[in-house]
């Protein structure tokens, strides 16, 4: 590459100084092309979204430095410029939309204030041409309505509209250099497609280049033109997508494209026998009010409209949909955890009517692992009081030696060691949190487990290891599953059956097989188009 935009030559980035200090990246060497879309791929951990951060500058002076290296952006050299040069830099020439919007946005301020800041101090624009370019930008980015949502703050946008505004405040000076960091992990697979298209029309207008930081390799396939493969520090393969894809050179990028989920299911055909959880015309609708002092209701969102479902023991059933479609709401009502109408029978025994001590006594049976571990372990608690807490509340005849018994057993059996329950959540990786969660959850011995997004934010190769540890211990303890996930190649891995959701309603349903390779209904070819899932063979 004889005049690329961005040169990273032997680049160490270490945190803390001195001999105390830990080296995370290790003489990493690439270059971006004008105009070109390169994607730099790896597990959590393998430093890449560190090296795209040092490209910006952004991490504490105070606690990071570089032993070697020069990072050379169109003839310059970035790592000796005065911050006050850089703070130029930033946002100008080079842009960057980070993973998760919602915590990169100002929550206090209106989104398009956000985006016109940026006017105002790279482009000297007055504040009314800059609120104008802001409408004009969250236009271009496909944002319904641009005029009114330039005044919405971020939390009132949904999650792909959220990332729009980010893409929206990235571009607003329209940078050489767009560094994107995950920028579709937590999007639906719709979404996902619609930002990438988007990414790439903007791409082509603007005539800049792209570095893409992520794990995700089926986005490296439809997006990048080169990729760049990082483990532990190191940059260990780098080459054209479709020569790279086709025949890897280096072990580890084999393994990275040998962690696509493989179809865990031998038998296509659902368990027979009597249900173990019914839903019967299942209704949670929420009221739309307005108004100041007095609130009047205007409408309602009908988050499960008349929705009916079964799970046979040792079932899983997947349920999918975009965001906002319902299928985590329904999730919440079938375990109790949100009031809804309609008929619930667990195991033949209703549910619908039961409260305080005698639902307690069910909870034992239905059990729960969330998206985001972190969230939902307490970081005050041991992982011992963790897995142990349900023991405590379900069994109380059991004492202290034997509830350490059974959770010594039970992480074990999730692939941990029985001395790590002395420690917290935070001591963890992401794929050992969600462990500790299941380990929660299956202490109880419960029938049925609601998995809500469990490997969404996962690597790929944790991914599959926590699709094999949940396949397994369903096989060991017959286990049902609802599985509700927007990543399409995992549900097809895992479930015997498929509930397509849109807008609150059920709109196809079938064996997997049937429904990923014939399926009727319009949604769901829409949504299987935008995931390119394909046939494993």
């Amino acid at each position: 590459m004889s005049d690329p935009l961005l040169q990273v030559r032997d680049l160490r980035v270490r945190f803390g100084h001195g001999e105390g200090g830990s080296q995370v990246v290790h003489g990493v060497d690439f270059a971006v092309g004008r105009g070109e879309k390169l994607a730099l791929v790896g597990e959590s951990g393998s430093g890449k979204s560190v090296t795209a951060l040092s490209v910006m500058r952004l991490h504490d002076p105070g606690k990071v430095e570089y032993p070697s290296g020069e990072i050379r952006f169109d003839g310059r050299e970035l790592l000796g410029l005065p911050e006050s040069l850089m703070r130029g830099l930033r946002g100008r020439e080079i842009g960057m939309i980070f993973q998760e919007p919602m915590t990169s946005l100002n929550p206090v301020q209106p989104v398009g204030r956000q985006i016109a800041e940026t006017l105002v101090l790279h482009e000297g624009m007055g504040k009314t041409a800059a609120r104008r370019r802001a409408v004009e930008l969250l236009e271009l980015t496909g944002i319904p309505e641009p005029g009114r949502r330039v005044d919405a703050f971020p939390h009132m946008l949904s999650g792909g509209q959220r990332q729009r505004a980010m893409i929206a405040l990235a571009l607003a000076c329209r940078p050489k250099l767009l560094i994107a960091d995950e920028p579709t992990t937590a999007l639906d697979v719709t979404i996902e497609a619609q930002i990438l298209d988007l990414l790439d029309s903007l791409q082509a207008e603007f005539g800049m280049s792209i570095l893409m930081i992520t794990h995700d390799l089926n986005l490296v396939r439809r997006f990048a033109d080169r990729v760049c493969v990082m483990q532990a520090g190191e940059l260990v393969e780098q080459g054209e997508v479709a020569g790279l894809f086709r025949r890897p050179g280096h072990p580890y990028t084999r393994q990275l494209l040998a962690s696509t989920p493989e179809r865990m299911i031998t038998d296509d055909r659902p368990p027979a026998g009597e249900p173990l959880l019914e839903g019967r015309a299942l209704n949670c609708h929420f009221p739309v009010r307005r108004g100041g002092l007095v609130r009047r209701r205007v409408g309602e969102v009908r988050a499960v409209d008349d929705v009916d479902l079964a799970v046979a023991p040792g079932e899983t059933l997947g349920i999918v949909g975009e965001s906002g479609s319902g299928k985590t709401t329904l999730g919440m009502c079938l375990l109790r955890l949100q009031a809804c109408r309609g008929e619930i029978r667990l195991a033949g025994e209703s549910l619908t009517g039961l409260r305080g001590r005698a639902l307690r006594r069910q909870r034992r049976y239905l059990q729960v692992v969330f998206q985001d571990p972190f969230s939902s372990l307490s970081p005050r608690m041991t992982v011992e009081s963790i897995v142990g807490e349900g023991l405590r509340v379900h069994h109380p005849e059991m004492d202290r030696e034997q509830r350490r018994a059974s959770i010594a057993e039970m992480l074990a059996e999730v692939g941990l060691e029985p001395a790590m329950m002395e420690r917290y959540p935070h001591e963890f990786s992401g794929g050992q949190r969600q462990r500790i969660a299941i380990a929660r959850a299956v202490i109880l011995r419960p029938r049925l487990v609601l998995l809500d997004e469990p490997t969404s934010a996962l690597d790929v190769t944790v991914q599959k290891q926590v699709l094999a540890l949940l396949h397994d211990l369903q096989q060991r303890h017959g286990l049902s599953y609802l599985f509700i996930s927007h990543d399409l190649r995992v549900v097809r891995a895992v479930s015997h059956r498929v509930l397509v959701m849109k807008d609150g309603r059920v709109v196809e349903s079938g064996t997997t097989e049937e429904l990923f390779t014939a399926p009727e209904h319009p949604y769901t070819r829409r949504l299987l188009e935008a995931a390119a899932v394909e046939d494993p063979a």
